[in-house]
Formats: C-alpha cells, structure tokens, sequence
C-alpha cells in the first residue's frame, strides 16, 4: 500500500480526537463502568448460564470468580484495549463486558470488541444502548 493516495476529500480544521477516557458512560438502560476485579463476582455469575458466549473470545469461560478476576488484573485493565463492565439499570447487575480497541487518534479511528453479553443482558435495550455509549 502507497501512503501517497489520497484517502478521501480533505477536513480542514481536522485534528485528532483525544483518547477516550476511563470514565463511567450512564444511559436509560444501562451505564459503562472501567471494568474492574469488583465486578468480577457479578460478571461470574451472569455468564455461567451460558457457556457458549466464550466461543468467539481468545479467552475464558472463567472457572470461577477468582480466575476472572485475576484476568481482569492481568489483561483487561490497560488502555487499549479499555473494557467497560455493562451494569443494567433495572437489575443494578453488571451482566457484560465491552471495550474500545486499536485505539487510533491520529488515524480518527476506535473499535468496539471484546462484546460478552451475559443471556441476561442479551436483545434488551441494554445491550443495545451499551454499544450506542
């Protein structure tokens, strides 16, 4: 791939957008917490019901609250990529886990991945506002 092609029409006045930032996200449904080792028995205990949201993931199921917790330790409390608990608001149950990644300001570009959204939480408005935040 030349750099020298052109990628589009220019922006002028365009600048970088800053890193996201590690900042709880509230919606009607749901609020994004930096996830953490607090969420790990809630976390737990939502995805043992299905064991087949892990098929897709380079990671878990999770044996116990422990192991999950110790992971989110290790691998899930960087900046990039930067993972999010999803708390629904009728529960109050931290029910999925999200993250941005391949975190690009100077490109303009963010992903959103390392979707695991307990049955609970699975085609409810929740998960969809998640996404949205």
């Amino acid at each position: 791939m030349t750099q020298d092609l052109p990628l589009g029409a220019p922006l002028p006045g365009w600048s970088p957008p800053p890193r996201p930032d590690r900042d709880s996200l509230a919606g009607r449904y749901c609020r994004l917490e930096p996830l953490s080792r607090d969420h790990a028995a809630e976390l737990h205990a939502a995805q043992l019901l299905d064991g087949s949201i892990w098929t897709y993931l380079p990671y878990g199921p999770f044996p116990d609250e422990a192991a999950l917790a110790d992971w989110i330790a290790r691998d899930a409390s960087g900046a990039d990529p930067l993972f999010f608990a999803v708390r629904e608001a009728v529960s109050g149950r931290a029910l999925g886990v999200l993250s941005y990644l391949r975190i690009a300001p100077g490109a303009g570009s963010i992903e959103i991945g390392h979707v695991n959204f307990s049955a609970p939480l699975q085609r409810r408005p929740a998960a969809t506002e998640a996404v949205t935040l």
